[in-house]
């Protein structure tokens, strides 16, 4: 009976820390994201999925500098998910981009320089207090094939050097277990974002509020999974 106990507790703790409830006001351990004002007018950069053998996604998804210059306009278009019942699929910018072997796991953890993390899951009525990179927690899962979506999202950066940049990292799509099924790279399109010769654009990309530097991945859910089994071999020890 007590050995049951203990698979059942290990059970909700996996439960608890692969998602786990919604938590208003939950914020990132430096703050809220700040909305970024100052984006260059005309810069896209765009993530194009590649054709791979292992899967039959493709397609896009880019981000292009709003026309007044707060916040970036995203056009999402993706198809060839696999079986329904894998979803919702789910879309995040990635802190690193996808290195030329096309391995998905080197992107790291999603772009969170406010220190977020993923749990509790992002509650999208308060944008602000989600990882800056977790378009779909922020915008929506992906629950149609194929999925199309337009947003402005007023957390991320056209402009080289903010930790709100994105078009030096990628895109990655998931399974809703968070099984990565393929990734891209973010690129220049359309415009410029560092300024003819390396000067300034029009537009700084400046942060209202705090702007902290990317914070390096840690292994968050590495740490996460071993404090549930810490506390589950000390359940088993005090039963048995």
């Amino acid at each position: 009976m007590y050995l049951a106990f203990v698979a059942t507790a290990l059970t909700g703790l996996a439960v608890v820390n692969a998602a786990g409830p919604i938590v208003p006001g939950t914020t990132g351990k430096l703050g809220n994201a700040a909305i970024v004002e100052g984006n260059p007018v005309g810069v896209t950069y765009t993530a194009t999925l590649p054709n791979r053998s292992t899967t039959n996604i493709r397609g896009f998804v880019a981000g292009t500098s709003n026309a007044n210059g707060t916040g970036v306009n995203f056009v999402v278009n993706l198809s060839g998910f696999p079986d329904a019942s894998l979803g919702p699929f789910l879309y995040h910018i990635h802190d690193q981009p996808v290195p030329a072997n096309g391995n998905c796991t080197a992107t790291l953890a999603h772009q969170d320089p406010y220190i977020r993390g993923e749990i509790p899951p992002c509650d999208p009525t308060q944008p602000e207090t989600c990882q800056v990179g977790d378009l779909a927690g922020k915008h929506g899962n992906i629950t149609t094939n194929p999925f199309q979506a337009a947003y402005l999202d007023l957390y991320l950066s056209t402009v080289q050097g903010p930790a709100s940049f994105f078009g030096n990292r990628s895109i990655v799509v998931h399974t809703s277990n968070t099984t990565r099924l393929t990734c891209a790279n973010f690129t220049l399109t359309s415009g410029n974002s560092t300024g003819a010769n390396g000067t300034s654009p029009t537009g700084n990309g400046t942060v209202t509020g705090s702007n902290p530097a990317p914070s390096p991945f840690t292994g968050g859910a590495a740490a996460t999974v071993a404090s549930a089994g810490a506390i589950v071999v000390g359940l088993a020890a005090f039963l048995l």
